[in-house]
């Protein structure tokens, strides 16, 4: 445990808490918090997940864009479905880009948990583009990377850090039902977006 891994923790519960509320001001913290993890991974021997921390600094300045065009004159961020054929499409290629990054890992590296580092990490980049990109599925990806996050880094040692995922997890299922709530119509239909 250091103290780097507090401070980055402790960014995370901001980020995700304003994720969970529409908020554009959770980009800044969630900036700052990958910045801290890329450090706390890689000491940890977490390759996959030090460098998911470099793609999500780039998709955070992405989403950050995204989310400052699409508010709305009230504020709010609008959120939609994935349609039923880009869902199958997210969880097939997430699945095989994981399974492939893994065994790489695996065959080339020392990593402490090759495959489920590679989970975490493939299930982590779809749920942070579909979370830039305003879908409420992004929610479903991030409690399964939670939930598997949860007891990889109790494994490893990182105590608050899998304490934040806990605490990640329960933030997501508020987002997932906040989210929802937020559509026109709460049965809005799938692949559509207010603009």
């Amino acid at each position: 445990m250091s103290w780097l891994e507090w401070v980055a923790a402790a960014l995370g519960v901001i980020n995700v808490a304003l994720v969970v509320r529409r908020s554009v001001w959770n980009y800044p913290f969630g900036l700052a918090m990958v910045s801290l993890y890329f450090f706390v991974f890689f000491e940890a021997r977490l390759y996959s997940d030090a460098l998911l921390q470099i793609f999500f600094f780039v998709v955070q300045l992405y989403g950050w864009a995204n989310w400052v065009r699409a508010r709305s004159a009230s504020g709010d961020v609008p959120v939609g479905w994935l349609t039923a054929r880009e869902r199958i499409g997210w969880v097939l290629g997430t699945a095989l880009a994981s399974l492939a990054w893994g065994l790489l890992m695996a065959r080339y590296t020392n990593a402490a948990a090759p495959i489920v580092d590679a989970f975490i990490a493939g299930a982590s980049i779809s749920a942070q583009i579909l979370m830039a990109r305003r879908r409420i599925e992004n929610w479903v990806a991030w409690i399964l990377v939670d939930l598997v996050a949860i007891g990889l880094y109790f494994s490893r040692d990182l105590y608050p850090t899998s304490a934040l995922y806990f605490l990640f997890l329960l933030l997501c299922v508020a987002g997932l039902i906040g989210w929802r709530r937020a559509m026109p119509g709460a049965r809005a239909k799938p692949g559509s977006i207010p603009a």
